[in-house]
């Protein structure tokens, strides 16, 4: 089995309830390692020093760590830790919580002067910010920017979504989100309920469910011994009723060990896991006990790099982990989820032509309606209802020809409208029934964005698991290269023609310019053009960034972003610039796809350019400038018939990112891309769509995971529906 790597919400759940021992320890200091370890050295007045350990590297943990276990102090701090060490220094702990049932953990410090949480995520690429009082981040590892949540210095953290919690629900809650998948149950238990791969088939050995039950066969019984191992699972967390372990495999030594007695455990195998209680799955694995869970984290993680790797099948070699296998389950979860959104996504369409049918037959669907309710009041029975509607149809009465059964026992009447039959409830009237259906279909499509997180969740599962296999057979081959070997991958980057493609690993360089906040791309002769998001950023532009020498540009239609072509850098002396037409053709482009034009569907449309001294905020007498919009006067160069195009791709050198704009710029500078036009497709939707499709181009599909998320190629998309243009 895969050794753990890093922390599930449960042992989370855990853990938290053990860190609150250490509430009122006072910290010393604390430091930052380059491995991504973040360190508190505090003093608490029963336990003497006290070492708690953050660590959102490789091993995504945090533990309270033996004071021999701690790595020695770093050297000169950077800034990150001086912040904490200004903002922390002689603060108490007062608090450590999980967030929900994320796997993230809020540190909460209090100091007569100010307040300051600490919120760990250790999740994804893992991440630390530092919040004031107020909630707003002072600082962080990483920044974040989103379009679901921003964490960034001076902005509010942002939490992630919160999903749903099991160790809270009710059976009711519980037994719908059961209810809502389409796959088996321990899928569901993985995916919808968010225990992961290993929890939900925990759980179900623990309730005697069978694991690949399909879920449409699974009933009130299976839910209920489900639902009460959960809640006896609950309450132990809640009572702190652990019994502590650390798992080996591949050892000669079967018996039970004791994690205090200091016996050498060598012959015992690789430590594989850590877990809060007893595992049922892991019951045929050795293990040691400890008296925390803390205690076992830190025995697991000290070890995790000192660990054996020598097998006693291969004579010194390294047993190599099944990755394939692992791959092709993630793989096959993928599928059924990916199955399942389609469905959603047929489901509540389905929903929304019925609502639209109910209103655009609503003389028909009223008669009908009508008809029951009045023979309701009249008492007339069901039985006698439907006979009259047959009979109404024999005699080709269109309303009653419509209705194609009757439900006295529900109060239902089924009518067929256009190959759709239809539910109606009796009692109410048009309106109502229409506004349920809607109301349906929303809830269909909260169920496929739910679905939609549980399938990003597992794509980094697989993705972290190719990486595994990566580093693994990287480790192989570096064993066995001498001094004469191949050249390395760092060498294979400085050759002039790189297969970006196909090289299984892709290092990620990033860097950040000024003008990223806005649309932006660069023309193919590599003059920067950049377009507002909003009329805040429209002003924003105009006021702060255009120049003499620049060039202003807008789509005729109302309703686009203010384009500006610069000649110079934001703190170079504006000069006149003859620019190619390529560039002006481009940037025309550019502003035109942004536009209102491509959210109507259009395929073209003109687009005039003027000169900085043209465009003035001061209106015209007797006239009024909304915000983002501006006075335009004198003569207009204008563009006839531009296509609204745009294109998204991935460069991979000199730095790796998404970047978007008009084909003719983008293609040339990326390693693949997408071409697209006006279409049916939502932008968040098209930006999936994209992913999925550059990650299928990429065999590192971990990069383009990092560098080329959905939120990160809808920045590049046009507002409106896009299709993929075929090639």
């Amino acid at each position: 089995m895969d050794r753990k790597r890093e922390l599930t919400s449960v042992d989370l759940a855990a853990l938290c309830g053990e860190l609150g021992d250490y509430e009122g320890a006072k910290v010393d200091k604390v430091y930052l390692y380059d491995d991504g370890l973040v360190r508190f050295r505090m003093r608490d007045f029963d336990r003497g020093r006290v070492e708690l350990l953050l660590d959102i590297g490789e091993t995504k943990h945090l533990r309270v760590a033996d004071a021999e276990n701690v790595p020695d102090a770093p050297g000169r701090p950077p800034n990150f830790a001086m912040m904490l060490r200004n903002r922390l220094s002689g603060a108490d702990l007062v608090g450590v919580e999980q967030y929900g049932f994320d796997r993230i953990v809020t540190l909460e410090f209090e100091r007569g002067d100010e307040d300051t949480t600490v919120v760990a995520e250790l999740f994804g690429d893992g991440n630390v910010a530092v919040l004031d009082g107020e909630g707003e981040v002072v600082d962080c590892l990483d920044t974040v920017r989103l379009k679901s949540r921003t964490v960034a210095p001076g902005s509010p953290y942002e939490f992630p979504s919160s999903r749903f919690n099991p160790l809270e629900a009710e059976y009711e809650a519980f037994a719908d989100q059961m209810e809502d998948s389409d796959t088996d149950v321990v899928r569901t238990l993985a995916t919808q309920l968010d225990f992961g791969g290993f929890w939900g088939e925990e759980l179900c050995t623990r309730a005697g469910v069978e694991k690949t039950m399909d879920i449409a066969e699974a009933g009130e019984e299976e839910y209920r011994a489900l639902f009460s191992t959960i809640e006896d699972l609950r309450e132990r967390l809640a009572a702190a009723d652990l019994d502590p372990r650390v798992y080996y495999e591949g050892g000669e030594d079967g018996e039970d060990g004791d994690g205090d007695d200091g016996d050498d455990d060598s012959d015992r195998g690789l430590r594989v896991d850590a877990t809060p209680i007893p595992m049922a799955e892991h019951e045929d694995l050795p293990s040691d006990a400890f008296e925390t869970f803390t205690a076992a984290l830190d025995d697991y993680y000290t070890n995790w790099e000192a660990e054996p790797e020598t097998g006693p099948e291969d004579g010194g070699g390294r047993d190599r982990p099944d990755f394939e296998s692992e791959i092709e389950k993630q793989k096959r979860i993928i599928e059924q989820q990916q199955g399942a959104i389609e469905d959603f996504e047929a489901q509540a369409e389905a929903e929304r032509e019925k609502a639209e049918l109910l209103y655009a037959e609503y003389d028909l669907v009223d008669d009908i309606l009508s008809t029951v309710q009045q023979a309701r009041e009249e008492d007339v029975s069901w039985d006698a209802i439907e006979a009259k509607f047959d009979e109404g149809a024999d005699r080709g009465i269109e309303a009653a020809a419509a209705v194609v059964g009757v439900d006295g026992s529900e109060g239902i009447v089924t009518i067929e409208l256009d190959d759709h039959r239809i539910d109606v409830d009796a009692s109410v009237g048009v309106e109502k029934n229409a506004d349920e259906h809607y109301t349906e279909a929303k809830r269909i499509e909260e169920k496929k964005e739910g679905a939609q997180a549980a399938i990003e969740n597992t794509r980094e599962d697989l993705e972290a698991v190719k990486q595994r296999r990566e580093e693994w057979d990287a480790a192989d081959g570096d064993e066995g290269d001498g001094a004469g070997g191949e050249e390395s991958d760092d060498d294979e980057e400085d050759t002039e023609d790189v297969d970006w493609l196909s090289r299984a690993s892709i290092p990620v360089r990033a860097s950040e310019h000024w003008y990223e906040e806005y649309r932006w791309f660069h023309t193919s002769d590599d003059f920067l053009v950049i377009g507002g998001r909003n009329a805040d950023q429209n002003e924003e532009l105009v006021k702060k960034y255009m120049d003499g020498g620049d060039k202003f540009f807008h789509a005729q239609a109302h309703g686009g972003p203010v384009t500006i072509l610069k000649a110079t850098g934001p703190s170079e002396p504006s000069r006149d610039v003859d620019f190619p037409e390529s560039t002006l053709q481009e940037a025309a482009q550019f502003a035109l796809s942004y536009s209102s034009v491509w959210k109507e569907g259009k395929y073209a449309d003109d687009v005039y350019m003027v000169d900085p001294d043209q465009v003035s905020k001061t209106p015209e007498s007797g006239e009024y400038l909304e915000k983002g919009g501006f006075a335009v006067r004198g003569d207009r160069t204008y563009f006839e018939d531009v296509a609204a195009s745009v294109a998204v791709g991935i460069k991979c050198e000199p730095d790796t990112r998404v970047i978007g704009g008009p084909p003719a710029a983008i293609e040339p500078t990326v390693e693949t891309s997408i071409e697209l036009e006006p279409g049916r497709y939502a932008q968040n939707d098209m930006a999936k769509m994209c992913y999925r499709e550059l990650k299928e181009r990429f065999a590192d599909e971990s990069f383009v995971r990092s560098v080329a998320s959905p939120d990160l190629i809808q920045e590049f998309l046009p507002p409106g529906g896009s299709r993929m243009v075929e090639d």
